[in-house]
C-alpha cells in the first residue's frame, strides 16, 4: 500500500523526512508560499502546491499521514483555520498526524531540566503561540495527534560554520546560560520512528543529549575549522536584535529520554561535536 503524506509548510525538517519516505515509495504532497520553491521540491519528487492561494481539500481527501510545519500566525494556526472541518471529517480514517512545535512552550526554568511531563509555561509570544497551537490540534476528537518539540535546529545550510568564516561570530556570554539543540537528520528518523511506531497524544522533545553554552559551540567551530576563537562579548553589552535577545529570555535542558525509550532512537549526533564534524566532513561549511 501507498501511504500519502501531506505536509503543511514544506521546510528544512520536512524535507529531511521526505528523503527517507520517497525511497521507501511514499507519495508526498508539499505545500510552499513560493512558486519558486515549489519547482525545487517537484525536482526532489515532492507534489508541490502553493498554499494558500490553492485548495487542499483534495490534497486532505487522499492523505493518510499529515505533517505540520507551518508556524502559527497573529490568527492562529493557518492550517486549522483554513481546514478545521475537512481534517475532522477524516481524523479516523488518518493513521498518523505530526505536529511541530518548539522548546520554548516550556518557558524559562533557570537552567534546571525539563521533560514532556513539565507544565507549559511559555514566556515569550512565540512559545505561547505554539502552545496555543499545540492546543488547538489537541482539541480535534479522534486525530491521531503526535506532538514533537524541537530544540534549536542545525544542519547542512545551517550551522555556525559560516559565521566565523565571514567574521562575523560572537561568543556571547551570560552566565548559566544554556541552549538544547538537534541535527536536523535526527528530527527525520524521530518522525520517521514515530510513523511506524504511532501513539496518538504522545509528544516528544527532540533534542540531542548535551545542552550546552552557545559561546562553547561557536569556539568549538572555530577550532574545527583552524580558525582563532572568536571575542567574547558580554550579554549586557552584546548588540542583537529583539528576535536573538529574546531567545536569551529563558535557560533550561531539555531531556530527550522519551524519543529513545518509547520509539527506540538512537541519535546520529548525541551532541554538537559529532554534528558539527559530520558538516565540515560534508564540507558544509
Amino acid at each position: 500500500m501507498t501511504h500519502t503524506l501531506l505536509s503543511f509548510g514544506h521546510g528544512y525538517s520536512a524535507r529531511a523526512l521526505a528523503e527517507t519516505l520517497l525511497l521507501q515509495g511514499w507519495r508526498i504532497i508539499g505545500t510552499t508560499r513560493s512558486p519558486e520553491k515549489a519547482k525545487e521540491l517537484e525536482a526532489t519528487g515532492i507534489e508541490p502546491v502553493v498554499w494558500p492561494q490553492s485548495d487542499l481539500a483534495t490534497a486532505i481527501s487522499q492523505a493518510d499521514h499529515i505533517l505540520i510545519s507551518a508556524g502559527p500566525d497573529a490568527d492562529g494556526d493557518p492550517v486549522i483555520g483554513a481546514y478545521r472541518d475537512e481534517i475532522t471529517a477524516r481524523a479516523h480514517a488518518l493513521k498518523w498526524v505530526g505536529y511541530l512545535s518548539t522548546t520554548g512552550v516550556y518557558g524559562d526554568h533557570d537552567g534546571d531540566w525539563v521533560d514532556e511531563a513539565t507544565p507549559l509555561r511559555p514566556s515569550t509570544r512565540r512559545g505561547q503561540a505554539r502552545k496555543d497551537a499545540e492546543e488547538a490540534w489537541g482539541a480535534i476528537e479522534g486525530l491521531p495527534l503526535h506532538i514533537f518539540r524541537l530544540a534549536g535546529i542545525y544542519g547542512p545550510g545551517r550551522g555556525p560554520f559560516s559565521k566565523v568564516l565571514n567574521g562575523t561570530a560572537r561568543r556571547i556570554i551570560k552566565d548559566g546560560q544554556v541552549f538544547s539543540r538537534t541535527h536536523v537528520e535526527d528530527i527525520a528518523q524521530v518522525l520517521a520512528a514515530s510513523i511506524d511506531a504511532p501513539n496518538p497524544g504522545a509528544a516528544y522533545n527532540v533534542c540531542d543529549n548535551d545542552p550546552a553554552p552557545p559561546q562553547d559551540v561557536i569556539a568549538h567551530a572555530a577550532e574545527l575549522l583552524g580558525l582563532p576563537v572568536p571575542e567574547a562579548v558580554a550579554f549586557e553589552d552584546a548588540d542583537m536584535t529583539p528576535m536573538a535577545r529574546s531567545f536569551y529570555a529563558e535557560n533550561k535542558k531539555v531531556r530527550n529520554t522519551r524519543i529513545k525509550e518509547d520509539l527506540g532512537v538512537v541519535l546520529k549526533y548525541p551532541t554538537y561535536r559529532e554534528g558539527l564534524a559530520a558538516l565540515l566532513a560534508q564540507n558544509d561549511t
